[in-house]
């Protein structure tokens, strides 16, 4: 289907999984607090480029998700970045922030900035997925208005994502169970391996357009 018949689908389903997420880990004041600027940042740059990029090509999104993807891919399986002084958190946050909202606007993919932000801080593992989860559900927030403005988000695909929101719950609460039982290093190298496949694909249909 079309990318932002895709896009429009699934943001429902992304804004209440990671308000679900955050909710659950708790702290969203203190982390908030902590990030406000990267997801300040983050917010209007996913606003500004929903709307600027409204008229973009299928072919475009295509290319630019994928490679998204891709370096998403690459993010967690090679880098290993320095630590990050606290002395330059503010400026990572507002410079890592806007490619994450440049991204987003165009693809509703803004991990990989975030991966290579957090990955620099050294955070610990409850506190990274406190944070992925505060900064996609904020980050959804204009992307779903954006959607709307630009109509792209039809009343029929409203009611589509809606729909979607309890499968996707269920499917989140059981993904949770299953990963207690899977070698956590292998069940992530498999993972990446389908996004990589995923990632490969959307640059290939970017190219022939099939």
């Amino acid at each position: 289907i079309e990318p932002r018949v895709a896009i429009a689908v699934v943001l429902f389903p992304m804004v209440f999984t990671n308000a679900w997420q955050v909710w659950r880990m708790g702290d969203i004041t203190g982390a908030l607090r902590r990030y406000i600027w990267f997801a300040g940042v983050l917010m209007i740059g996913v606003g500004v480029t929903t709307m600027l990029a409204a008229q973009a090509s299928d072919r475009l999104i295509f290319a630019v998700t994928g490679m998204v993807i891709i370096l998403f891919v690459a993010v967690n399986f090679l880098l290993s970045p320095p630590k990050l002084p606290d002395r330059y958190d503010r400026t990572a946050q507002i410079v890592m922030g806007t490619i994450a909202g440049i991204m987003g606007g165009l693809t509703a993919v803004w991990g990989p900035p975030m991966a290579i932000y957090l990955s620099a801080r050294q955070v610990e593992k409850d506190e990274f997925v406190r944070v992925t989860g505060l900064l996609i559900f904020l980050g959804s927030l204009p992307l779903v208005a954006g959607y709307v403005v630009a109509g792209f988000l039809t009343l029929p695909l409203a009611a589509m994502s809606g729909a979607l929101i309890l499968p996707t719950l269920a499917g989140f609460a059981l993904g949770e169970r299953i990963r207690g039982n899977l070698p956590q290093a292998k069940f992530r190298k498999v993972l990446l391996y389908v996004f990589l496949v995923l990632g490969l694909n959307l640059i290939r249909r970017a190219i022939w357009n099939v």
